[in-house]
């Protein structure tokens, strides 16, 4: 889906860098539990949907765990790869439900939209790593004064 790359690229250059990483911090853990609501929802009804999704609230939760920003628990990403992940996920969400043979379902419908959506989050965020640390610094120094 050549198309859906060209759409992603576009988004992720042309749009205002509004995002915060902090900011960006929650939109993640929202977009997990997103995902992971998705998971039970479908855990009845399509139970290739709901591993896809919980496998993508997984991976959410994870990378958001470990990224060097705000609300990461184990810093060990920078913020500036968080996004460049998050590109590769935006561009790519769209084939979940090819890859775990859902395609054509209404729970396919969520993974197409959430690709349009992904990226642009990835485009309106500022990706800077330096912002990321020194906001991440700042909220340390408040819970150690």
């Amino acid at each position: 889906m050549a198309l859906m790359d060209q759409a992603t690229e576009t988004l992720k250059t042309r749009l205002p860098k509004v995002i915060s990483p902090t900011t960006h911090g929650i939109i993640d853990y929202a977009h997990s539990a997103f995902f992971f609501t998705v998971g039970l929802l479908c855990s009845r009804s399509n139970k290739r949907a709901a591993a896809a999704a919980f496998a993508t609230s997984g991976f959410i939760l994870v990378q958001s765990l470990l990224t060097d920003y705000r609300f990461g628990m184990k810093p060990v990403i920078p913020f500036a790869a968080h996004g460049k992940m998050d590109s590769v996920f935006a561009s790519s969400s769209w084939m979940l439900p090819l890859v775990f043979g859902f395609r054509g379902t209404k729970a396919a419908k969520i993974f197409e939209a959430n690709s349009l959506a992904e990226a642009s989050v990835v485009g309106m965020t500022d990706w800077n790593s330096d912002r990321a640390h020194e906001e991440r610094e700042q909220k340390s120094m408040r819970f150690a004064a």
